[in-house]
C-alpha cells in the first residue's frame, strides 16, 4: 500500500484496520458492533435520566454512578465514528490530527474512569466506616470537586502525549491494528527514537491506573475489616451488599485491562485476531455492562427504571 507523506502534518495519513480477512462479512460483522453501541448509550442515558429526574436518588453514590455513566458514554462515542465507518463504508482513513483527537479522548475518557471508580471506593468507605460522617465528608460541593479533579488530572496527563507524537517522523508503514488510534501503536509506526513516550506513558500509568488501583484495594481491606467487625450476620450482608455494584465495576475495568496488556506483552504468537477481539473487550465491555451492573444490582436504580417503563406502559394503555 501507498502511503502519502508531505512535509505538513495535517496531510499526513493513518489507515484504521476491521477484521483483516473478513472484509466481506464487515456488513454483518458490524450488526452485533451496532448492538453494543446502542446498548451502551441507551442503558447509560437511562442512568442518567433516572439520577437526574429522581430528587431521591441525589445523593454522593448516584453523582458518582452519573459520572461512570457519562464517562463510559463518552468512551462508547469516541470510538463508534471509526468501528462503525470501517465496517459499513470502508472509510479506513483518518488524518494525523483526527487521529491525534482521537486518541487524547479514548486515553483521557480511560483514566477518567479509573479515576471515578476510585472516588465511587472512598464513598463506599465513608458510607460503612464512618457512617455518620457520610453527609459533611461527601458534601455536593466536594463530590464536583472530585469529579473535575478527575477530569483535569487525566486530560492533563495524556495532553502531552499527542504533541510527543507531532514531533515524529512516520517513515514506515501507516496501518494501524485497530479501528481507532491509541497512543502504543502510533508511536510504533515512527522511525526514531521512542523511549521518551515509553517512558512517559509508564509513567502516567503508574500515577493513574496503578496508584488507584492500590487506593481500591486499601479502601475495601478497610472497608471488609470493618465489616468483619460487625456483630449482626445480617448487617455484615447488607454491608457488603450496598459494594457488590462497585466491585462488579472494579473488575469489569480492570480485568480487560490486564488481559490486554497481558496480551500485548507476552502473545507476540498470538493470532492478531485475540489483539483485536482483546482491544474491542477492554474498550466496550465496561460501558456495555455497567448499567446492566447497577440496573439489576441496585435495588434503588433497578426500582425507579421500573416505574419509568410502567409509567409509559399506563400512558399507551391511555391513547
Amino acid at each position: 500500500m501507498t502511503i502519502l507523506y508531505n512535509s505538513s502534518l495535517q496531510k499526513a495519513t493513518f489507515f484504521l484496520t476491521g477484521f483483516q480477512g473478513l472484509e466481506d462479512l464487515h456488513g454483518w460483522i458490524s450488526i452485533p458492533f451496532c448492538f453494543v453501541y446502542l446498548t451502551v448509550i441507551v442503558g447509560n442515558l437511562t442512568i442518567l435520566h433516572v439520577i437526574r429526574t429522581d430528587v431521591t436518588l441525589h445523593e454522593p453514590m448516584y453523582y458518582f454512578l452519573a459520572m461512570l455513566a457519562l464517562t463510559d458514554l463518552g468512551l462508547c462515542l469516541s470510538t463508534l465514528p471509526t468501528v462503525l465507518g470501517i465496517f459499513w463504508f470502508d472509510a479506513r482513513e483518518i488524518g494525523i490530527l483526527p487521529c491525534f483527537t482521537q486518541l487524547f479522548f479514548i486515553h483521557t475518557l480511560s483514566l477518567v474512569e479509573s479515576s471515578v471508580l476510585l472516588s465511587m471506593s472512598i464513598d463506599r468507605y465513608v458510607a460503612i466506616c464512618n457512617p455518620l460522617r457520610y453527609s459533611t465528608v461527601l458534601t455536593p460541593a466536594r463530590v464536583v470537586k472530585m469529579g473535575l479533579s478527575s477530569v483535569l488530572r487525566s486530560a492533563l496527563l495524556i495532553l502531552p502525549l499527542p504533541f510527543l507524537l507531532k514531533r515524529f517522523q512516520y517513515c514506515r508503514s501507516h496501518v494501524l491494528a485497530h479501528a481507532y488510534c491509541l497512543h502504543l501503536e502510533i508511536m510504533k509506526l515512527a522511525c526514531s527514537s521512542i523511549i521518551v513516550n515509553h517512558i512517559y506513558g509508564l509513567f502516567v500509568v503508574a500515577c493513574t491506573v496503578g496508584m488507584d488501583s492500590l487506593l481500591i484495594f486499601f479502601s475495601y481491606a478497610l472497608i471488609l475489616h470493618t465489616v468483619l467487625s460487625i456483630a449482626s450476620h445480617q448487617e455484615r450482608l447488607r454491608a457488603l451488599n450496598t459494594c457488590v455494584s462497585h466491585m462488579c465495576a472494579v473488575l469489569l475495568f480492570y480485568i480487560p485491562m490486564i488481559g490486554l496488556s497481558l496480551v500485548h506483552r507476552f502473545g507476540e504468537h498470538l493470532p492478531h485476531m485475540v489483539h483485536l477481539l482483546m482491544s474491542y473487550v477492554y474498550l466496550l465491555v465496561p460501558p456495555l455492562m455497567n448499567p446492566i451492573v447497577y440496573s439489576i444490582k441496585t435495588k434503588q436504580i433497578r426500582q425507579r427504571i421500573t416505574r419509568k417503563f410502567e409509567f409509559m406502559k399506563s400512558l399507551r394503555c391511555f391513547q
